[in-house]
């Protein structure tokens, strides 16, 4: 989607101008993989309107590749306006989503325009199956399946288990508005089932701790693994306390691994979510243990947290190997604000600056 972000703080009623930049949460998680130095294809469709065209420049522009996006003659761009967070349920305040900032922000106002768009009309026949699982990890989300019945069938078809199917991501991302939208449009199954069922065709699932809990009435880590049994591996976002990864053993038991979030100055608490699932993407595709796939996810987060849009470069692979190496003690000790990810290399002894390390063991 084109999104627009106000000028200023306050209502969208009250805000006068916006600021035209991209969002998704899949080509969010494309371009964070992309420019971490990943190979990163986005599969989607845009109307042939101008929006279209600045969406598939901008995200091609991250390194991208855009060669299988859809352009539809007959359909818009979907595009959404927003206040300066997001929060995928609805709640009364806002945190920062894998990290830590200020405890609370003014319930985000976001309004979409994506009935009837390009990428709603998204089908088994357009979007063929084989060109979906050309890659090692195919990434979905929760977002697509409320978008129309036909993207509920191309979910359903790009999550079957068959041959040379690739490990298959999913992020819950829990859109109450969308769902509502979908609900007063005759969904054939309501939203919780239908993203229950989808979770447990996939291999590794991101879920937020409220979002299982608005969606499917579940509450806490174990309770949301009891529910999401199937996924090779299931991350729980816990908010600002950090992220909890249940992985199976060849046994059929659960190594549980929890590392806690990072201290952020908060710029925009929207995007950590995708950036989180970059960053533990980017750790699997390296092959990294479950510990570290979890601590490029934070960091990915920070960086994107503190910028104002929806992406933010993340740091170089160098400094972010370097501070996910560091022991509990220090990881602790770390505090991110605006600009962190232009610090010099760990050789130029960037870990000493005050504006990484504001404490010292």
């Amino acid at each position: 989607m084109v999104t627009f972000v106000p000028s200023r703080p306050g209502r969208l009623a009250d805000v006068p101008s916006f600021a035209r930049g991209i969002g998704g949460a899949e080509s969010n998680v494309a371009c964070g993989l992309a420019l971490a130095g990943h190979s990163a294809r986005w599969i989607s469709r845009v109307g042939t309107d101008g929006f279209g065209e600045h969406l598939v420049r901008e995200i091609a522009a991250t390194g991208v590749d855009t060669a299988y996006v859809q352009r539809d003659p007959y359909r818009p761009t979907g595009i959404y306006f927003r206040t300066a967070g997001e929060r995928a349920v609805g709640s009364e305040t806002a945190g920062s989503g894998t990290a830590e900032g200020d405890p609370a922000e003014p319930l985000a106002e976001v309004v979409y325009y994506r009935a009837g768009s390009a990428a709603a009309a998204m089908s088994p026949e357009l979007i063929p199956r084989e060109r979906a699982w050309s890659g090692r990890v195919l990434h979905l989300t929760g977002i697509t399946p409320a978008l129309s019945g036909d993207c509920r069938a191309l979910m359903r078809e790009l999550t079957v288990r068959a041959p040379g199917r690739p490990l298959v991501s999913f992020d819950l991302n829990y859109r109450v508005s969308l769902w509502r939208k979908g609900e007063a449009e005759q969904h054939a199954e309501p939203g919780p089932a239908v993203l229950l069922g989808l979770a447990r065709r996939c291999d590794l699932v991101f879920v937020g701790e409220d979002e299982a809990e608005a969606v499917w009435g579940v509450r806490g880590p174990e309770a949301i693994r009891a529910a999401l049994p199937e996924p090779e591996v299931l991350v729980v976002k816990q908010g600002g306390a950090g992220a909890t990864a249940y992985a199976r053993r060849p046994d059929g038991t659960d190594a549980i691994t929890f590392e806690p979030a990072l201290r952020v100055d908060v710029v925009a608490a929207v995007g950590a979510g995708d950036a989180f699932a970059a960053g533990f993407l980017s750790g699997t595709l390296r092959g990294l243990p479950v510990a570290e796939r979890l601590r490029h996810g934070h960091l990915m987060a920070a960086a994107v947290l503190t910028v104002p849009g929806d992406l933010g470069a993340p740091p170089a692979r160098e400094r972010a190997d370097h501070l996910v190496a560091l022991d509990a003690t220090r990881w602790g000790t770390l505090r991110f604000g605006p600009g962190w990810t232009d610090l010099p290399s760990p050789a130029e002894k960037w870990a000493e600056t005050a504006a990484v390390e504001v404490t010292d063991p």
